[in-house]
């Protein structure tokens, strides 16, 4: 058990510091490439947040754990709302001002009730997975859309100018794009074969490895960036990276896992855990989202509302585990 828990903590390590590394990489190659910052942040940096959960899901489809894979995507989801967005809420009140990223509510509520409609027949299918693979082109499409049409004013392109690295050369972007991949690729390999045995070693089931512990150490990097952009008072940032981390999640993650491995979802994925990662999205947009001010504002009320529901549902899970 200390040689799987070793393993484990590896594996997440890994990933963190991966991720990151990945995301500066990624960002800085795009953006010597000639894309626009706001291109970059609205799309580049949504899919690098993701790449752990993307690549720990191929992993662990190919290793023939699918239920790891899709619990990780469920699972990040709600860390990414609860604890990602409730903490960085908590840091510093957001009053969301740009009009892109409301454009892109819609989006993510789209990308959630995609996957829905799909499961409800319990099974990820082959077709499931290029439905939801389809949707991530088209939605991906329209995240450039906006992020074209954004306007001067939007501060979003302020805050994504003044993260994105401007002045990283081509070689040393290039550089930690491939450390970063090769960090993730080693820690997805290191955290899939310790959460299998220590699924089999306690008795549980890999999806509740999966919606917990995976889920929430491949959340890392989205936590690091958006504490980052809460102290520095960049609102947009922090919605702007939990929304496009959470479109990728559903499509990319799931879909990975659809085409490498289609199999029958186990029943607690769609009787609790999917509704609870659905209503939390619903609940994040409906308090984001103010019609009447052209504007949306979560107070740390509101925060912490969303950071406790955090810690209820995991509180839930583990009384079910362990009964």
């Amino acid at each position: 058990m200390l040689l799987v828990t070793s393993t484990v903590v590896v594996g997440l390590a890994l990933l963190a510091w991966g991720g990151d590394r990945f995301i500066i990489g990624a960002s800085a190659t795009a953006r010597n490439l000639g894309v626009p910052p706001v291109l970059v942040g609205l799309t580049i940096v949504g899919f690098a947040t993701s790449a752990p959960e993307m690549i720990v899901s191929a992993f662990a489809a190919t290793a023939g754990s699918p239920g790891l894979a899709v619990g990780n995507a469920v699972g990040s989801n709600i860390a990414n709302l609860g604890l990602v967005l409730g903490t960085a809420v908590l840091i510093r009140p957001m009053v969301v001002q740009s009009q892109t990223l409301r454009r892109e509510l819609p989006a993510l509520l789209i990308s959630t009730l995609i996957p829905f409609l799909l499961f409800l027949d319990g099974i990820l299918s082959a077709i499931d997975a290029i439905v939801l693979l389809v949707a991530l082109v088209v939605l991906v499409y329209w995240l450039a859309y906006l992020g074209y049409r954004a306007s001067v004013l939007d501060p979003i392109r302020a805050e994504f100018a003044a993260e994105i690295p401007a002045d990283m050369p081509m070689l040393k972007a290039l550089m930690w794009l491939a450390i970063g991949m090769t960090a993730l690729l080693v820690g997805a390999e290191s955290l899939v074969y310790g959460a299998e045995r220590a699924a089999r070693a306690l008795g549980i089931s890999e999806v509740i490895i999966g919606l917990t512990v995976v889920a929430i150490g491949t959340s890392l990097p989205e936590l690091a960036v958006s504490v980052a952009a809460a102290r520095k008072n960049e609102p947009d940032l922090v919605l702007g990276n939990v929304i496009g981390s959470n479109i990728f999640n559903m499509l990319a993650v799931i879909g990975i896992a659809g085409i490498i491995s289609p199999h029958a979802l186990e029943p607690e994925i769609l009787v609790f855990h999917f509704p609870a990662m659905a209503l939390l999205t619903l609940a994040v947009i409906v308090m984001t989202y103010n019609r009447s001010r052209h504007r949306g504002r979560l107070s740390r009320r509101s925060g912490a509302m969303i950071f406790a529901s955090f810690f209820v549902y995991h509180g839930i899970v583990a009384f079910q585990t362990l009964s």
